[in-house]
């Protein structure tokens, strides 16, 4: 088998791949790409792009029937699953179509199939073999294991977002992103929704509190959310039908019949085809360990980011692209310095309502400084009540003796946007009165951040 040398192999074509590709090509180098699925990666093809179609749809018909019987007339208002599915594939069909087109354009040499490691700087995929001192790992992840007896008769979020039709009852199994974000899809769409959550609450990486609230806005709209309920087993039913058996700590096993069973707990590292020991790159459960300059701790040659890199930052895209940006900088540089600055990074769940979170959590903010805690249900306000959807809620942290904000957390209509607010404050670290002293236009979500302070 002959080798092809290359200035850098790039694996994956998601938004960390794609950007060390082709800035590494625009810069005159001989690059290649492999790509197992279809060239675009997971955010623009099965991830935070059409998924934001679908939470949006939730987001229009849960306040449109918010303002039925107030101002909208209708006999009827409902998604129509069939037209939102062709909708959505406007978005991800021409990424498909053009993605790998926009790296040959480049130069880029492109590949489609398995990529693992033969040796450090040796990577096979197919009948090809090629060669680089260095590599770029951008596979991101997939849908951890359902360790259970029936768990492959579960669907992941892939195949949610190519349903062509709801069916009438759902379970959600998991109480992370995917599950909360696409249940709330579910329930507003007409499906029956339970969600079954092993540990004591959904929506981890955000404020409990403001999590009740949307557990109960939730449960008002059809999506019954169910805690310490760990799944034991699913087995086919009746009519093509599933029965998943779940079980608490304190009582027997409970069981419950759906039409589909929707696999939502968590994703992991796509690491398992790669072959990462004989590329002597070393490796966890969280992914390629790495330096501060993206680089692997073991094998100077590869580098990585986003969702494979083990550094105990969120796996979201904005992560992702920081990290591409520093792998640029040091993939040829004679002496790498350059180190990712993520500054707050902000997380929103797109539930309905949304919401989102930056910096501390109340319980680290109590335990490391002089905190005062500013905590409201705005459900009832008049900027939440204008929008018909009367879940809204805000707790923001101070630090009394420097008058910095330590963390922010919000639920409700324009969370996802106005949290970005807190985010620009906290990374250049503006004080609760700088905020307060700036004039936002009115009537705005924004503006209601200086009554947060």
């Amino acid at each position: 088998m002959s080798t092809n040398r290359f200035d850098l192999i790039a694996i994956g074509t998601g938004p960390s791949a794609s950007t060390v590709a082709k800035k590494t090509a625009d810069d005159g180098k001989r690059v290649a790409v492999i790509e197992s699925r279809g060239f675009g990666g997971t955010c623009a093809l099965r991830g935070c792009n059409p998924k934001k179609v679908y939470t949006n749809a939730a987001d229009l018909i849960d306040r449109t029937r918010g303002g039925l019987d107030k101002f909208i007339e209708s006999d009827g208002v409902r998604v129509n699953w069939a037209k939102l599915l062709e909708f959505k594939r406007e978005f991800t069909e021409p990424v498909l179509e053009h993605s790998e087109a926009s790296f040959q354009k480049r130069g880029i040499t492109t590949f489609h199939g398995e990529a693992s490691f033969v040796d450090p700087t040796t990577i096979r995929v197919g009948e090809h073999q090629l060669s680089s001192d260095r590599i770029f790992v951008g596979v991101g992840g997939h849908p951890r294991s359902l360790d259970v007896p029936g768990g492959e008769l579960a669907i992941h979020s892939d195949e949610f977002l190519e349903l062509e039709s709801i069916p009438q009852r759902m379970v959600f199994i998991g109480g992370g992103y995917i599950s909360m974000e696409f249940a709330c899809v579910a329930a507003r769409c007409g499906a029956e929704v339970i969600v079954l959550e092993r540990g004591d609450g959904v929506l981890s990486p955000f404020d409990p509190d403001l999590v009740k609230q949307l557990v109960r806005y939730g449960k008002s709209r059809g999506m019954d959310v169910r805690t310490n309920a760990e799944v034991a087993e699913i087995s086919p039913g009746d009519a093509g039908s599933f029965v998943v058996r779940y079980g608490h700590a304190d009582r027997n096993d409970e069981t419950l019949q759906a039409d589909l069973v929707v696999h939502g707990a968590g994703r992991v590292p796509n690491l398992g085809s790669l072959n990462l020991k004989a590329g002597n790159v070393a490796f966890g459960d969280d992914g390629i360990k790495v330096d501060s300059l993206m680089r692997s701790v073991s094998n100077p040659s590869v580098f990585t980011a986003g969702d494979c890199a083990d550094t105990g930052k969120p796996r979201l895209t904005p992560v992702a692209n920081e990290e591409a940006r520093v792998v640029v900088k040091n993939l040829f540089a004679e002496h790498p310095q350059e180190r990712p600055d993520y500054g707050q990074v902000p997380k929103v769940a797109f539930t309905v309502p949304p919401i989102a979170s930056v910096g501390m959590s109340q319980h680290q903010a109590e335990a490391s400084h002089n905190v005062v805690v500013h905590h409201q249900d705005t459900s009832s306000s008049g900027s939440v009540r204008k929008t018909h959807q009367p879940c809204g809620g805000y707790k923001v942290l101070i630090d009394k003796d420097s008058d910095r904000i330590l963390g922010a957390h919000l639920i409700g209509p324009a969370a996802d946007e106005t949290i970005n607010l807190f985010a620009l404050a906290m990374k250049f670290g503006l004080t609760a009165t700088d905020i307060k002293s700036t004039l936002f236009a009115f009537p705005t979500h924004a503006s209601d951040v200086r009554q947060m302070l």
